[in-house]
């Protein structure tokens, strides 16, 4: 599926999020949404046809697979072929259904990624050090790696590069994919430590808050240090350091229990496949663009760059 960012839906879809962002921070937006929202709804408009369209050409393809698998052996078809559209087929009859958990799939991890990955190399630009710490790990688990890495499934396991997961982990802390959650009670409900909640009330978190909270990370909390996340061995002092490991409730940027987020270890093996690679093969400067000295995010439901990220590029010559 083309996600450009030219495309009408992502246009759309960037401009809803924002617009919705908006109205949690802002007491008048329903004057505001009576005045000038038809702009979101026709955003809105926009991002639920797209939705729709994926699933009556996924249903058009079915049919005409169908028709085909008459005239074949049922042993030629390959069940790695699926998709998540037809999962959801699979299980829902009603196709609006399916569009919509689409969406909401795709919403969750369309934009989380990638500017999560955007910042990590912000970082990384402005930590040479550690990007030359993660060459070192790389260079130490490819020994024989000339141009590309080899890199697999088992290869990019935190326990394989630890360092370079702790870098993604670390960035994550410091700029959370989604920086406030809020959720409602449906239900009377009562907190571990007594506090009693009615239902209907709204419990707010900011994770963006609490990876900056000193007494959860230490003076420290604001400084870009990925060692944090490492423990050396008590057994074997010459073994390289294991990733640590923090609770979904100390460190809930893929939220906790169970609204655990579905994507969470596809995210993590993604971003060090990524920046593993890119590491490897590329050299990053950043380029000054009179935004200052330090980037900011723009208003939406997660936390992309304003403005990207300006860069040079320059590939790494191996022999």
């Amino acid at each position: 599926m083309d996600m450009h960012g030219s495309l009408p839906f992502s246009k759309a879809f960037d401009y809803a999020s924002g617009a919705i962002t908006d109205r949690f921070t802002n007491p008048f937006w329903k004057a505001k949404d009576f005045l000038s929202g038809a702009k979101l709804r026709r955003a809105v408009k926009e991002v639920k046809d797209f939705g729709r369209e994926i699933v009556s050409a996924t249903v058009m393809k079915r049919e005409s697979e169908k028709a085909t698998a008459k005239d074949s052996d049922v042993s030629d078809v390959d069940p790695l072929q699926n998709n998540l559209i037809n999962a959801l087929l699979d299980n829902i009859q009603d196709q609006q259904v399916v569009a919509d958990a689409a969406m909401n799939f795709l919403s969750a991890g369309r934009d989380t990624t990638a500017q999560s990955l955007t910042w990590t190399f912000y970082n990384l630009m402005r930590h040479p050090t550690i990007n030359s710490l993660i060459k070192s790990e790389l260079l130490s688990a490819f020994p024989q790696a000339s141009t590309t890495l080899p890199l697999s499934f088992d290869t990019i396991q935190p326990s394989y590069l630890p360092y370079t997961m702790a870098v993604f982990n670390e960035t994550i802390r410091l700029y959370p994919l989604v920086p406030f959650e809020l959720k409602e009670c449906t239900a009377p409900t009562t907190f571990p430590d007594g506090t009693w909640l009615p239902k209907g009330a709204v419990v707010l978190w900011v994770p963006w808050a609490m990876g900056r909270c000193t007494l959860i990370w230490g003076e420290d909390a604001t400084t870009f240090r990925p060692a944090r996340w490492l423990e050396a061995s008590s057994d074997d002092p010459e073994r390289k350091p294991s990733l640590m490991s923090k609770t979904a409730y100390e460190f809930p940027v893929f939220n906790a229990g169970p609204r655990t987020c579905l994507g969470k270890k596809m995210a993590e093996l993604l971003a060090v496949h990524v920046i593993a690679s890119l590491v490897w093969e590329y050299e990053f400067e950043e380029v000054m663009d009179g935004k200052g000295n330090q980037r900011v995010s723009q208003n939406s439901l997660t936390l992309p760059m304003e403005g990207g990220l300006p860069c040079l590029v320059k590939r790494v010559e191996r022999i």
